[in-house]
């Protein structure tokens, strides 16, 4: 009897060990969390279609130095090992890709090239290895410069785990795992919370904290200035301080560059001045690193917007009685349901004589500009060949791509910005390799380098956020008087196309852009632009204000975007003191704006120091 116990008890001490053997351990890692970048940069731009940021290799055909971190094991074991990575060159060559790393844990570097097999974003296998408990270094180490990517690394004992593809089912997956709050955490209460920290939201951050209001400014790069940042390089254009309301503008006598050009050397587009005029104003929140991704509504109105950090991924909830839409791409009122136009109305639809015939989905295209430098001796670069043919006939014999060099017209800009990025890579690499290596001229080529290619795309048109006037052609060409005309644009009115040249080299798949250029006389852009129409307390300033394909060639200017929101932050100064919403300002407040309008929120007596790009507008705005 007591050895019939005895089995008894030994067989369920057994089936412990085998169920505690059993409990898989899971370990899962966001790269762009990684303690030690080195030389890998984080990426953003698609997180909602992809799922996630991630870290790029973005060495320019040499390989970048290793991103590091350390990670806690909590059991020691047998782990299999994968990685979320792309095949980024896939769409236009099959085969192995330029994008190639390996991992590194602890010791221990896997032979596993990664990153130049998969068509889409997979967990590719990395293979097993045994890990002690505690903490354990890892590494990714770039292998080729050219803009390999990682998403997340994920451990586990269980060898048949594969994490899921989907990006719905990968996000409840990374979550459990990561242990984040199901409840974002609260960032607090504003008077106005603005998302987008270009010129424009930069501006109208400014102009409602010298009014008094308590602001947060939410910008999903590192850097303020989007378009204008050292990350894209793309100087400032339009005019300031015209038309009726001549103080608007002053505020970019503070924190604009001096130095015209784009595609320049980063110091020239002065990021330090943009940063500086923000942390100086005791009543903005600066809240970097940060993308919308969510929002909250009670009837028509926005009562919070959500962002995720894109280095933590800590999730901020924000409340106001106003929000801002300075995202380009008219996130916020997307997700917050507003109507919005994107791509080309009809030539019926507006009567305007340089619409199309037939509505479509063209827009204006994305840049990557780059530029090499001359060092003076001789520089290798690799052969680069992925899907994209260069020739002596059709390559680009240049040092430098400045805004024309602009993809995906045809494509849309938002869901499929990663594809036209890559795309702009992809020319740049080919075409240069080809330079180096096989141009029957290369000599000239020889002490020559890539000194920069931006990697952060810079955008000129997704969505039109609606308001209660949609700004037309027109308005424009009959220079049409509206009473609450505010800020006045002095651009002409410029549409980008595809180079037939490059059309015909590279069919469907253009990279070059040529500028068709309408004049106009200055003219100032009626308030209701800046509002949304059915999200009533939602304004906008930038490229997504209310306004058609055509009407945006005028208003897109950067100078021109900064006036809108001073305009905006002048407005919203009226709406927390009055406790109205932005569509009152217009019927009951407006000569308070005007007001405002007259006397700017900009420092006076400084000399405007922003007198180049100004554009080709006719005449002066003399209305009284």
């Amino acid at each position: 009897m007591k050895k019939k116990y005895t089995f008894f008890i030994v067989l369920f001490i057994v089936i412990n060990l085998i169920a505690s053997e059993v409990k898989a351990q899971k370990v899962y890692v966001e790269t762009e969390g990684f303690n030690h970048k080195g030389g890998w940069v984080v990426d953003q731009q698609s997180m909602n279609v992809m799922g996630s940021p991630y870290l790029l290799a973005h060495g320019l055909g040499q390989p970048v130095e290793d991103a590091t971190t350390e990670v806690s094991f909590d059991e020691s074991g047998v782990y299999a090992v994968y990685v979320r990575t792309y095949n980024w060159t896939s769409p236009w060559k099959e085969g192995e890709g330029p994008g190639k790393f390996k991992l590194a844990v602890g010791r221990k570097t896997f032979p596993k090239v990664l990153g130049s097999q998969n068509s889409s974003w997979m967990w590719q296998y990395v293979g097993k290895t045994r890990i002690k408990s505690g903490k354990v270094k890892l590494a990714l180490k770039d292998l080729t410069g050219f803009d390999g990517r990682c998403d997340a690394i994920y451990f586990t004992t269980d060898m048949d785990a594969l994490p899921p593809n989907d990006i719905d089912k990968l996000e409840v997956f990374r979550r459990k795992l990561m242990h984040f709050s199901s409840q974002p955490k609260s960032a607090g209460n504003y008077d106005l919370v603005i998302v987008g920290g270009g010129v424009s939201g930069i501006s109208a951050a400014v102009s409602a904290a010298r009014l008094g209001c308590k602001v947060a400014l939410i910008n999903d790069r590192p850097i303020l200035g989007g378009n204008n940042s050292s990350e894209i390089r793309v100087h400032l254009g339009g005019r300031i301080e015209v038309g009726p309301y001549k103080a608007l503008g002053g505020l970019l006598k503070e924190f604009g560059h001096t130095k015209q050009g784009n595609a320049e050397p980063a110091t020239n587009y002065e990021d330090w001045k943009k940063e500086t005029i923000v942390v100086n104003e005791k009543n903005i929140s600066l809240f970097s690193n940060c993308r919308a991704y969510a929002v909250a509504k009670k009837g028509d109105q926005i009562s919070s917007v959500t962002v995720r950090n894109i280095l933590t991924n800590e999730d901020l909830e924000f409340f106001a009685p106003l929000f801002v839409d300075c995202t380009g791409d008219g996130t916020v009122g997307y997700l917050a349901g507003a109507d919005y136009h994107m791509g080309r109305e009809s030539r019926a639809e507006f009567g305007e004589k340089t619409a199309p015939e037939v509505a479509d989905k063209m827009t204006m295209g994305a840049s990557v500009q780059w530029y090499a430098v001359d060092i003076k001796k001789s520089e290798r670069f690799p052969r680069f060949s992925y899907g994209v043919t260069f020739n002596e006939a059709n390559a680009e014999k240049v040092t430098k791509g400045d805004w024309n060099w602009e993809a995906g017209m045809n494509m849309d800009q938002i869901k499929e910005i990663e594809h036209i990025r890559d795309y702009g890579l992809m020319v740049v690499y080919s075409n240069w390799s080809f330079l180096k290596n096989d141009y029957s001229k290369k000599e000239k080529f020889k002490n020559k380098k890539l000194g920069w290619v931006a990697y952060v795309t810079g955008k000129r048109e997704s969505r039109r956020l609606l308001g209660d006037y949609i700004l037309k052609e027109d308005d424009l060409l009959k220079s049409v008087f509206h009473e609450d005309a505010s800020f006045t644009t002095s651009w002409t009115i410029d549409l980008h196309y595809p180079e037939p040249q490059n059309s015909m080299n590279f069919p469907d798949a253009e990279f070059k852009s040529i500028a068709k250029h309408i004049k106009i006389h200055l003219y100032p852009v009626p308030y209701r632009c800046l509002y949304s129409r059915n999200v009533t307390n939602l304004f906008m300033a930038g490229r997504d204000i209310s306004a058609t394909h055509v009407a945006l060639g005028t208003t897109r200017l950067m100078r021109t975007g900064g006036m809108m929101g001073e305009v905006v932050g002048m407005a919203a100064h009226i709406c927390i003191k009055n406790k109205i919403l932005p569509r009152k300002v217009y019927h009951n407040y407006l000569p308070e704006l005007k007001e405002m309008m007259n006397k700017g929120v900009g420092q006076k007596g400084l000399k405007n120091n922003q007198q180049f790009n100004e554009g080709g507008t006719l005449g002066r705005y003399e209305r009284k």
